[in-house]
């Protein structure tokens, strides 16, 4: 019965979403991949959002119930009918009746479930597509017989461009170059892997007072060169996505040393390699929104190159949704973690292969620890930690890493405003 009332209220919102497109004509940027569209979204919008005028989706509305709602202007109803309600009926005013509405719309696009991305093409065609990644074993891989099923579905963006539309791709994903290779494109990249109309080099962690506090890039593009830097956050994901972000922003007239200077303010969202204040004079990673291969992958190698700290604590939970992948990728980040973690802290049972995987390659058994329960897992860590350690932790959103971040943080009192899932409905799962 609840999933019968939830495809009535998709329904009517996309309808309704449908018009409201027809009505105002919209540019629609779209943004897909398995790792890096929420952050790509957001610095994005931060680009053209003095130039246009311009709506992001909020948070991560990516789905055939988020997108709808992205396009309308409305917030999720969570559980409660009445507010639901309320949404259609609103809904239906903004579709028929509103006379101001954004010339652009930035839109994250993803997929659960085979069909998900063809559905939303049906409606919600793009004048401009960014592909962010796309990895061996991509997230939501579980619904799906194979990767190259999950790939071949997140292409229905690309195929749905508008005739004069632009992609604007990840020119170091092999998979995504062979894909994309008769479509009018912009590319962006790393100078260590392959030349880009928009390339990245030199990411250099950034150090006040000997301690990590962000990031500084090199972007070229057609023989002019820029530098930005991302503060309270770490990794060379920031890399790929400013320099989608200000590839986009050429579209549209942007000058690059203006994008770059927007992006000096731009914060990357919360729970996505946040840098955070831990008890004890600590540095705490927060990379607890959601994890895949590719990004636990980014996230252990950012943690390798960082230099002069205390120990190396990683804390990695269960990797949700990658089905018959799960035990082999588990157990590569176990390897990995070897390379990277001083110590190794593991949340949940299929995060048992991650403690196998470590100790196989190399950690020493006394330096695992192993947790199903996280408000213990918190409280140990706490005793474990000492001034000048790093600790990275990440999960998926199904294990509620963001409790041992709140457990460790300085100032659990900001708590609200930097992590994830800290509204009233999350705090009731």
């Amino acid at each position: 019965m609840k999933q019968i009332l939830k495809n009535i209220v998709v329904a009517i919102l996309t309808f309704e979403a449908k018009i409201l497109l027809k009505r105002k004509k919209p540019t629609i940027i779209a943004i897909t991949g398995s790792v890096g569209k929420t952050s790509a979204k957001d610095a994005i919008y931060t680009v053209l959002k003095e130039h246009v005028h311009a709506r992001k989706s909020q948070k991560s509305f990516n789905s055939e119930l988020g997108v709808p709602l992205s396009v309308l202007g409305l917030g999720t109803g969570w559980s409660n009918p009445i507010t639901w309600f309320r949404n259609i009926v609103d809904g239906a005013l903004i579709a028929l009746f509103s006379r101001e509405y954004p010339e652009v719309l930035v839109l994250e696009m993803g997929v659960d479930r085979p069909g998900d991305m063809k559905n939303l093409m049906d409606w919600a065609q793009p004048d401009i597509v960014v592909l962010t990644r796309l990895p061996d074993v991509p997230a939501h891989v579980e619904y799906f017989s194979t990767p190259e099923e999950v790939i071949a579905e997140k292409m229905h963006l690309v195929h749905a461009l508008k005739p004069e539309g632009v992609l604007i791709y990840n020119n170091d994903d092999e998979k995504i170059r062979e894909a994309v290779k008769d479509v009018r494109q912009q590319s962006f990249g790393f100078s260590r892997y392959s030349p880009s109309h928009f390339t990245t080099s030199a990411d250099e962690v950034i150090y006040k007072d000997d301690k990590p506090v962000g990031v500084e890039c090199t972007l070229a593009h057609i023989g002019e060169e820029i530098q930005f830097q991302v503060y309270g956050s770490l990794g060379v994901q920031h890399a790929y996505n400013y320099a989608a972000a200000i590839a986009v922003g050429t579209q549209f007239d942007v000058p690059l040393f203006d994008a770059a200077k927007a992006l000096s303010s731009h914060v990357p969202p919360n729970g996505r390699m946040r840098l955070i204040e831990g008890k004890k004079g600590t540095f705490i990673l927060d990379d607890t929104y959601n994890s895949s291969p590719a990004a636990a992958e980014q996230a252990l190698q950012t943690v390798k190159e960082l230099q002069g700290l205390g120990k190396k604590i990683v804390v990695l939970g269960d990797m949700l949704e990658l089905g018959q992948f799960s035990v082999r990728e588990h157990e590569r980040m176990g390897e990995l973690a070897a390379q990277s973690a001083d110590i190794l802290i593991t949340l949940g049972l299929r995060s048992r292969k991650i403690a196998e995987g470590a100790l196989e390659h190399g950690l020493s058994e006394k330096n695992i620890f192993q947790y199903d329960d996280i408000e213990r897992a918190g409280t140990e860590l706490l005793q474990m930690i000492e001034p000048n350690d790093v600790i990275l932790i990440k999960a998926s959103q199904g294990i509620r890493a963001e409790k041992i971040v709140e457990r460790l943080m300085l100032h659990p009192e900001e708590a609200g405003k930097l992590l994830v899932r800290q509204s009233r409905e999350w705090s009731h799962k």
